[in-house]
């Protein structure tokens, strides 16, 4: 049965590939980004502008956009990585990154969890590098100090959630050849969008607030 997708950050890198696998699958993609890029414009899909999840403009313009909308799967995966370390310490950009990647996804699902159906998804799109057990080599306040508050949000929503069935999944996509790292890592975009998206159809509240790997192994906290 076709499915109403709503994805945050779809207009490049892993959101842009989620969205063409949902697409694929039959589902209806509602992308939502802050300006759209010419692959995601040939996709047929409905593309939303102007949407900066940090921003209260931006989460008004997605609310009227998606006004009435059913919502089966809502994928927060708009995100931002900076760099600090503690002899160059921006507290501009650790502000920066807990607002987009930490308070925005709240934010996002906060304003849509009434069009949210019984037995819908939420998936998170994090990091292992909010993992405080995983962090071996210490550096990047701002990203692993948002992830690992992101992670805790989204523990606190599959709780909040719950009565409606709703499943919050909690996903590190691994390390993904993005704009974000320089492309630099060592999994393709899309196929870390495909084993997200086979996650995300296999979550079920059985493993609702559940910390995963892209490749199904379950992350330390």
């Amino acid at each position: 049965m076709s499915k109403n997708v709503v994805i945050t950050g779809a207009n490049r890198g892993i959101g842009l590939s989620m969205t063409k696998h949902f697409k694929s699958q039959g589902d209806k993609v509602f992308a939502l980004c802050r300006k759209s890029s010419a692959a995601l414009s040939e996709l047929d899909v409905k593309v939303i502008e102007g949407v900066d999840v940090a921003t209260d403009t931006g989460l008004s313009n997605m609310a009227s956009a998606l006004a009435g909308v059913n919502i089966n799967v809502l994928v927060c995966n708009a995100g931002i990585l900076r760099d600090e370390s503690l002899s160059h310490l921006n507290l501009d950009t650790i502000r920066e990154q807990f607002e987009v990647n930490a308070l925005a996804p709240l934010r996002v699902v906060q304003r849509l969890q009434a069009q949210l159906q019984v037995k819908a998804k939420v998936a998170m799109i994090t990091s292992r590098m909010g993992s405080i057990a995983d962090n071996g080599s210490g550096g990047r306040y701002g990203y692993r100090m948002s992830k690992a508050a992101l992670n805790a949000a989204a523990m606190s929503l599959s709780h909040d959630l719950a009565s409606k069935q709703i499943a919050v999944g909690i996903y590190h996509p691994g390390y993904v050849q993005t704009d974000m790292v320089n492309y630099g890592g060592d999994i393709s975009a899309d196929e870390a969008a495909q084993k997200l998206v086979n996650l995300i159809n296999q979550l079920s509240m059985s493993e609702t607030g559940v910390f995963k790997h892209s490749n199904g192994s379950v992350l330390p906290w």
